[in-house]
C-alpha cells in the first residue's frame, strides 16, 4: 500500500531508521553524530567496521542496503566530509548529501503485488545553509554567492506619542476630555470677548459719526437759512430800489394824491378850430388868484386876437383863465386863474442833477382821481434839458414832470426840440428853471424853494 505525506513521521519527512548493532546508547549525545541529531550514536570505524550506508558510490550509482564498503574505501589518506563519512581525494563525483548520507536504511516491507502501487519519490527538503556556512565552505564550479547582511530584526518599539502623551486609563481619558472642553469654552470666551470689544468699538464710532453728522447738518441748516436770509434782503433791497425806480401802485397812489390838487386839465381850440389840450399845474398862488404853468402848444392859437377861450379843468367843473405870457423857445406859458389859496408844486433843487436812468413821473391833470402819471426814464441831460423815455400823449403836455417827492424836475412837452428835431418816444423836456427867463419873475433867478 503506497504511503503519502502524512503516514511520515514528523522527524524531517523520513522514516526513523532501523538501529544498527553496532550503534549503542552508552555515549553523550553529538558525538559522532551528524549535525541536527541528538540521537547517541558510536563513531564508525571504517578500517574494521562494515556500515550499511546510503549515498552514492564511486560510479555514481547508490549502494544496496547492508553492501560492505570497506574494501571500497582506502583506510588511510582521507578525510572527513562531514561528521561521519570519509571522502577520498581523487573521487570526482559529486559529493553525498550530508544529511542523509550517514542515514541507515530499513529494510523495505514487502507488499503484495496486486496492492503494490509505486510510490512517488519523495525529496527531502534541505535545511537553509547560514551564510556563514556557505561563505566558509564555497561550492567548487559554482559562483561566488554575496553574503547577505548580518543585520538582527529590529524589534517595533511602542509609539512615544502615545505612550507619552495619550491616556491609557479611563481617568486620564475622562480627564483629557475635561481639558479639552475647559479649553474650547476658554476659547470661545476669549473670542467672543474680542467679538464684543471690536463690536463696541464699531458702535462708538457709528454713534460719533451720527453725532457729528447732525452737528454738521444742523450747522449747514442753519448757515443756509442765514444765506436764504441775507439773500432775501438783499432781493428785498433791489426790489425796493426797482420799484423806486418803477413807481409800485401804492408809490404811483400816493403821488397821485399830492399832485392832484395842484394839476388841471386844459382845453381850447388851436388855429385850425380844432381842440387842444394840455395840463397845467399850479407854481404860485396867493387868496385871489394862483398862476399856473402850461405848454405853449396847447394855447399857441390863443396868443393871437381875437383867440379862443382857455379853460382848465378840475373834477366836474371849467373855469377860464387868462393867458398872461408864453416862451415859445421852451413850449412854456402863463396862466392866471382867479381862484386862490391852491396849493402849489415846490421846484426840485438843481443840486444834484438828474442822472440818466433815474426814474420820473410825467403827470397828467385827466384823470379819475384827478391826475394820472406815466413813468419815465431819463436817457439823455444836458444844458437845455432832458431826454425822457416815456409815453406822452397830448394830455400831458405842459404837466409837471416830477421826483419820488413830487418835486418838479421839468415840464412835459412834445414839441421842445433843443437840438432842432423832434423824435417819437424820446421826449425833450425844459427844466422848470426855465420859466424864469421869460414868463417869471424869480427871486434870485431861480425856482427852487418856491411853491408849496
Amino acid at each position: 500500500m503506497a504511503r503519502t505525506s502524512e503516514d511520515l513521521p514528523d522527524d524531517g519527512g523520513w522514516p526513523a531508521p532501523a538501529r544498527s548493532p553496532h550503534v549503542t546508547n552508552d555515549r553523550e549525545p553529538g558525538a559522532g553524530s551528524p549535525p541536527g541529531d541528538g540521537r547517541a550514536r558510536a563513531p564508525y570505524d571504517f578500517a574494521t567496521e562494515a556500515v550499511p550506508l546510503v549515498g552514492p558510490g564511486a560510479d555514481g550509482t547508490s549502494a544496496e542496503a547492508g553492501a560492505d564498503t570497506r574494501a571500497e574505501r582506502p583506510a588511510a589518506g582521507v578525510f572527513y566530509m562531514g561528521v561521519d563519512e570519509k571522502v577520498d581525494p581523487a573521487d570526482t563525483a559529486a559529493p553525498p548529501d550530508p544529511q542523509t548520507a550517514w542515514m541507515p536504511v530499513a529494510p523495505p516491507v514487502a507488499e503484495p503485488e496486486s496492492l503494490a502501487e509505486p510510490e512517488p519519490a519523495l525529496e527531502p527538503t534541505p535545511e537553509p545553509v547560514p551564510a556563514a556556512v556557505l561563505a566558509a565552505e564555497p561550492v567548487p564550479g559554482a559562483e561566488p554567492v554575496p553574503a547577505a547582511p548580518a543585520t538582527a530584526p529590529r524589534a517595533e518599539r511602542p509609539s512615544t506619542f502615545r505612550r507619552r502623551i495619550l491616556p491609557r486609563s479611563i481617568i486620564g481619558v475622562s480627564v483629557m476630555i475635561l481639558a479639552l472642553a475647559v479649553g474650547a469654552g476658554f476659547s470661545g470666551v476669549v473670542l467672543y470677548s474680542y467679538y464684543q470689544y471690536k463690536l463696541n468699538q464699531t458702535n462708538a464710532r457709528v454713534n460719533t459719526l451720527i453725532t457729528g453728522y447732525k452737528q454738521q447738518f444742523a450747522k449747514a441748516q442753519s448757515d443756509l437759512q442765514a444765506a436764504v436770509a441775507a439773500a432775501q434782503a438783499q432781493i428785498q433791497e433791489q426790489v425796493k430800489s426797482e420799484q423806486q425806480l418803477q413807481g409800485s401802485p401804492a408809490t404811483l397812489a400816493t403821488l397821485v394824491a399830492q399832485v392832484a390838487p395842484s394839476v388841471f386839465f386844459v382845453h381850447t381850440l388851436d388855429a385850425n378850430g380844432g381842440p387842444a389840450v394840455g395840463t397845467a399845474f399850479v407854481i404860485s398862488s396867493n387868496s385871489t388868484e394862483s398862476l399856473l404853468i402850461t405848454s405853449y402848444t396847447t394855447v399857441s392859437a390863443a396868443t393871437r386876437t381875437p383867440g379862443p377861450p382857455v379853460y382848465v379843468r378840475q373834477g366836474d367843473s371849467d373855469t377860464q383863465v387868462t393867458l398872461r405870457s408864453w416862451d415859445p423857445q421852451y413850449d412854456l406859458a402863463l396862466l392866471v386863474l382867479p381862484k386862490g389859496n391852491l396849493r402849489a408844486l415846490t421846484a426840485a433843487p438843481t443840486s444834484p442833477a438828474p442822472l440818466p436812468g433815474q426814474r420820473l413821473y410825467a403827470v397828467s391833470g385827466l384823470g379819475s382821481a384827478g391826475a394820472s402819471l406815466d413813468q419815465a426814464t431819463i436817457v439823455d441831460v444836458s444844458s437845455g434839458g432832458l431826454a425822457l423815455d416815456a409815453g406822452l400823449g397830448e394830455a400831458f403836455q405842459g404837466g409837471p414832470v416830477i421826483n419820488q417827492s413830487a418835486q418838479i424836475v421839468a415840464v412835459a412837452s412834445r414839441t421842445y426840440a433843443p437840438l432842432g428835431f423832434t423824435s417819437n418816444g424820446i421826449w425833450y423836456s425844459p427844466y422848470v428853471e426855465a420859466a424864469c427867463n421869460k414868463i417869471l419873475s424869480c427871486p434870485n433867478g431861480t425856482l427852487a424853494g418856491a411853491g408849496g
